[in-house]
């Protein structure tokens, strides 16, 4: 955990680099000229008013040294095509999400956990654009905004594409995110005409079933990143998983609740200590519908947790793809290989 630090020692710090805080011309490193100085911003047209879940801020008009402080945000601004000069992670000395290019990440650097960044750290690199959300940082709104300016969407998760909006209304960028929503569309469109049509689509119940070290086995609902997916697809859900929602937890002895018609899962930490074993070999697991027609499919957690953007999105749309024209062809493992 990042060592506390006192209101009095990042202002002071924000305020020895204030000079710095505006738009770089370059990427992470290069010097920050002010915003609205020649070529500061990219068009020279300064700075201006973004409203978000807190208020107001002024920002750069096309800003260049941004941190995102969640993985939504990083998602974002690599989408909308920048290379982010800080980020924070899931986990102390965890890697960036593998889903993003690494050549993209190259330069960034971890300045903390999620919900427990490093002020210190992220005022170091003379950001001129601080994103995240309330669910996350709420309480550190008001230091974050003496470092650089900050903007924040009010949650994550479904409410993924509005995020994007705001992320690319404070960067400047809404031509780049116009761009990515197409594309994304594009592809649920040529999806669900590869399953068939609609009605195809409707008449599949598929599920989303993460196996998590040292906690209860969950389902997830629509109010999550991937239950929104599912809903653009127009997929069908099991009853008991359609519905508004996180996720529901079950026990070994619940493995009955996770029937459908096809499984996606992962397995988050250490699989010896989660549930994934003692489920998939027991018999309830067997005679779910979709394990004895061969359509379970394990997919990657990082990806399909954390990849809360069109740039994951596209890549889940591609698993799903891949699972769903597979039919009686998919593989259902006693232990998952990763």
């Amino acid at each position: 955990m990042p060592r506390p630090v006192s209101r009095r020692a990042v202002l002071g710090l924000a305020a020895g680099l204030a000079p710095g805080l505006a738009l770089a011309a370059c990427g992470p490193g290069s010097p920050a000229p002010k915003a609205g100085s020649p070529g500061g911003d990219g068009s020279g047209t300064g700075s201006r008013t973004v409203r978000h879940a807190r208020g107001e801020s002024t920002v750069p008009a096309r800003a260049a040294r941004v941190v995102a402080l969640d993985t939504d945000a990083l998602d974002s601004v690599v989408t909308l095509g920048l290379a982010p000069v800080g980020a924070t992670t899931v986990s102390a000395g965890a890697p960036f999400p593998s889903y993003l290019p690494a050549a993209r990440l190259a330069g960034t650097k971890a300045v903390g956990v999620i919900g427990q960044p490093s002020l210190e750290a992220i005022a170091a690199l003379r950001p001129d654009l601080i994103l995240s959300n309330q669910v996350r940082d709420d309480r550190r709104y008001d230091e974050l905004s003496k470092i650089a300016p900050t903007v924040f969407s009010k949650t994550t998760g479904p409410t993924w594409k509005e995020n994007v909006r705001l992320h690319a209304e404070a960067l400047g960028r809404q031509t780049e995110a116009q761009a990515a929503d197409a594309t994304y569309r594009a592809k649920l469109r040529d999806l669900v005409t590869a399953l068939g049509g609609p009605a195809a689509a409707a008449a599949t119940r598929v599920e989303m079933a993460r196996f998590l070290a040292g906690a209860p086995t969950r389902l997830y609902l629509d109010d999550t990143f991937v239950g929104s997916l599912f809903k653009d697809l127009g997929l069908g859900r099991p009853a008991n998983q359609g519905k508004p929602g996180f996720s529901i937890e079950i026990s070994p002895e619940q493995v009955d609740q996770a029937d459908a018609d096809v499984i996606f899962y992962s397995v988050y930490g250490d699989a010896a200590k989660s549930a994934v074993g003692r489920i998939t070999e027991g018999a309830l697991w067997k005679n779910l519908d979709a394990v004895r027609n061969g359509r379970v499919f394990e997919v990657r957690d990082d990806l399909w947790m954390l990849g809360i953007g069109y740039t994951g999105a596209g890549l889940i749309l591609d698993d799903i793809r891949a699972g769903l024209t597979k039919a009686g062809s998919g593989a259902s493992p006693a232990a998952p290989t990763g």
